[in-house]
């Protein structure tokens, strides 16, 4: 019995950790920005269409479609990128083409919030990169405090009540953070301080660009 409910913990774990996998949470991010009951409920469709074009494209469909290069040509050994010292290649491509999301939205009549969103998550996968070198710091956990950053720098800015949105990000992050480390990817330490990080770095780049 014991058994079969550890069975069923771990495959409800790798469940969560394929839907808040990393290449999503920015989309998942952004949507919470379209949908928020803010100012920004009211951005044009067809603005709103593009720019989650522009993030699709170059930060979710161009690294996924990388994959089977990077494992054609060993560079991963599996989709989740488990082993530190195959996160570097990766990382490096998603920084860039974070780099070029944000570049391509500096260009364009646009709210800052969404050019500061795009230099955020270039700063904090770069951030990830370097730390990445030494320590096995959780990208999934990030993520998650990316989102929760997003939410109240949202409510924040534009003096917007979000309570279930707050309550809602803070949720999801403790159940990632629970699913990583019920899978044994991660100890607590890297767990936490992936987090932390998710949390502050886009906190401190997008209060410094607004």
């Amino acid at each position: 019995m014991e058994t079969k409910s550890n069975n069923i913990s771990a495959a409800a774990a790798k469940t969560v950790s394929v839907i808040f996998y990393p290449l999503f949470m920015p989309l998942y991010g952004l949507l919470v920005i379209f949908l928020a009951p803010t100012l920004f409920w009211y951005i044009p469709t067809r603005a709103k269409e593009i720019l989650f074009f522009i993030f699709l494209v170059n930060n979710l469909i161009i690294p996924v479609s990388l994959m089977p290069f990077f494992r054609y040509r060993n560079l991963i050994s599996s989709w989740f990128i488990e082993e530190r010292s195959e996160r570097i290649i990766p990382l490096m491509t998603a920084a860039l083409l974070y780099a070029v999301t944000a570049f391509i939205l500096s260009r364009l009549e646009i709210p800052l919030f969404f050019k500061a969103y795009a230099y955020g998550l270039t700063m904090l996968t770069l951030v990830l990169l370097i730390i990445n070198k030494w320590w096995k710091i959780s990208l999934h956990s990030a993520g998650a405090g990316a989102l929760i950053a997003v939410v109240i720098l949202l409510s924040l800015r534009m003096s917007a009540s979000m309570p279930f949105y707050i309550a809602g990000s803070v949720v999801i992050a403790g159940v990632i953070l629970t699913s990583r480390l019920r899978l044994n990817t991660h100890n607590p330490a890297e767990v936490y301080a992936g987090f932390i990080a998710g949390f502050l770095i886009p906190s401190v780049i997008m209060l410094i660009f607004q």
